[in-house]
């Protein structure tokens, strides 16, 4: 059975939430249909090309040809008015999709294909560990925010600047750290360091990591092979990898996958 073509997604407003991130508001007739506690899972969005015309768009969606495919999080959605809002960071001309939400506004348009799967769906732990750069910081946002308001543990972002800090539901009991990393594509052990010097009593671990692959793949081993927290309560994800475009990325990881 053929795939069906991606969705035409309709902008409503694009706004600079942040020195470094861009929020797009999105509708269509199709959201609301959509599970509304989707917020925090994944998507995939077809770029067009510039100066593409909704029609021929719309043709090349329908007969599958090729189009540049990045994935992002679901931030919100309201189904009862057809929207939902990805965030985006722009990191100037280096990528499409940084490129389109820049230029987005009334009108413009973006195939769409998903909601995945939320990523954490129940809260049962003594503790929660959250961890994210800019590239995940709508998942761990979302994470935060479906949390009860009794959850403790921590939380630490990595962000651009100062200004990238961002007001969202975090509860009282979960330390933040906002971390400010200039170049996202220099290699730092900072947040590693911090995880090593958790000392928290025994109890159970529920985790949201995610962000650049070379920093998840040592959270991991620290996490999972030297505490021996259970895979199970422990979701971390590489979104990216210091070096390598978006298709290089998900290759690597397929193959990694398969190991």
């Amino acid at each position: 059975m053929p795939k069906k073509p991606p969705l035409i997604f309709t902008v409503v407003s694009a706004l600079n939430l942040t020195p470094s991130m861009i929020r797009v508001t999105l509708t269509a007739p199709e959201i609301a249909h959509m599970d509304s506690g989707c917020a925090g899972a994944n998507c995939k969005l077809f770029l067009p090309q510039q100066d593409q015309t909704l029609a021929d768009f719309m043709h090349q969606m329908q007969t599958g040809a090729r189009s540049v495919v990045r994935t992002y999080t679901v931030r919100y959605v309201r189904t009862e008015r057809c929207e939902m809002d990805i965030d985006f960071v722009y990191h100037g001309d280096t990528g499409p999709a940084s490129v389109w939400a820049k230029r987005a506004k009334p009108g413009s348009f973006v195939g769409f294909a998903g909601p995945g799967l939320v990523k954490v769906t129940s809260f049962y732990a003594d503790k929660y560990l959250v961890v994210a750069d800019m590239s995940a910081l709508p998942v761990a946002a979302a994470t935060l925010e479906a949390m009860p308001e009794d959850a403790k543990g921590m939380a630490i972002f990595n962000i651009l600047t100062e200004q990238d800090q961002q007001d969202f539901r975090i509860p009282k009991g979960i330390e933040c750290h906002w971390i400010v990393k200039p170049d996202p594509h220099a290699a730092s052990d900072a947040i590693l360091d911090m995880v090593k010097k958790l000392d928290w009593p025994a109890g159970s671990v529920q985790t949201c990591i995610a962000g650049e692959s070379g920093l998840v793949k040592k959270l991991r081993q620290e996490l999972i092979g030297n505490r021996g927290y259970p895979k199970d309560d422990c979701y971390l994800s590489g979104y990216w990898k210091i070096g390598l475009i978006e298709d290089e990325h998900q290759k690597l990881k397929r193959a990694e996958a398969t190991q």
